[in-house]
């Protein structure tokens, strides 16, 4: 059912239906240092180990004056979405500067490259990060760097909602991996419809802020680092925020992984 060139999911976790909701707490969330916190929606011990060569996904919170220091990577595609503070980033190919929340930064590793993320202010930096596996085709070319401001990416509105490209559909961001990207922000009392993976992609939806519902015949509480599944046969999908509160979420159009 999924080839693990691509794919590797606990049978288990997942059900052969169109749409599934899993609560954050169905993921693990990890504390290995005391200026470190994780929750790991795709990769590390997450049943979702890996989805049509994605690695991870995953936020990362990082402490005051703490961050990972000069480390290598090779053969991946990091994309780096900002949630909230200010996050520094220098590498080997001259690339650096702060990342800050709205902006997409994208590293390709080629055969090898180091850099460093540090939070050198006084409040917390909060992050998703995205690891893909280099498309076979891609895996020669040489380590770059690319940082694309809120304004610099494509906007359009579904129902409520303000849906950001980031990644494909007509986005400025380069990409040497399969799939497309969106970020949306859905404000209080508003709601909007699940736009629903094309045939041959599925979808995984992370929820980054927030809290709402997902109604599909049943409803569905969303909470912060919840996380949707779905195939291009899910009945039509409403989401909707509470009314005190916006909601956030980004959705990964990929390669089918499901079926």
């Amino acid at each position: 059912m999924f080839p693990l060139q691509d794919t590797q999911i606990d049978p288990r976790f997942v059900q052969p239906v169109p749409f599934q909701h899993f609560s954050a707490g169905q993921f693990p969330t990890i504390h290995p240092i005391h200026w470190l916190h994780s929750h790991f929606a795709v990769g590390g011990w997450s049943p979702l180990q890996r989805l049509s060569g994605m690695l991870t996904a995953h936020m990362t919170r990082i402490a005051p004056h703490n961050g990972f220091t000069w480390h290598p990577h090779r053969g991946l595609e990091i994309f780096t979405w900002v949630l909230e503070g200010t996050l520094y980033h220098e590498d080997t190919t001259g690339g650096s500067g702060e990342i800050q929340p709205g902006e997409l930064q994208r590293m390709f590793s080629g055969d090898y490259i180091e850099h460093m993320e540090m939070n050198y202010t006084d409040h917390p930096v909060r992050v998703i990060q995205i690891w893909f596996v280099a498309d076979r085709q891609h895996r020669g070319l040489e380590p770059h760097y690319q940082q694309l401001r809120r304004d610099q990416l494509p906007t359009r509105t579904v129902g409520d909602a303000t849906v950001y490209s980031l990644i494909g559909e007509e986005s400025p961001m380069q990409q040497h991996m399969t799939g497309r990207l969106t970020a949306a922000r859905l404000p209080v009392g508003g709601s909007t419809q699940l736009e629903a993976p094309r045939e041959d992609e599925d979808l995984f939806l992370y929820v980054t802020d927030g809290a709402g519902a997902a109604a599909n015949g049943s409803t569905h509480s969303l909470g912060q680092y919840d996380v949707i599944l779905a195939t291009p046969e899910t009945e039509p999908v409403t989401l909707s925020a509470t009314a005190d509160s916006d909601l956030h979420y980004l959705s990964f159009y990929l390669p089918s992984f499901l079926r």
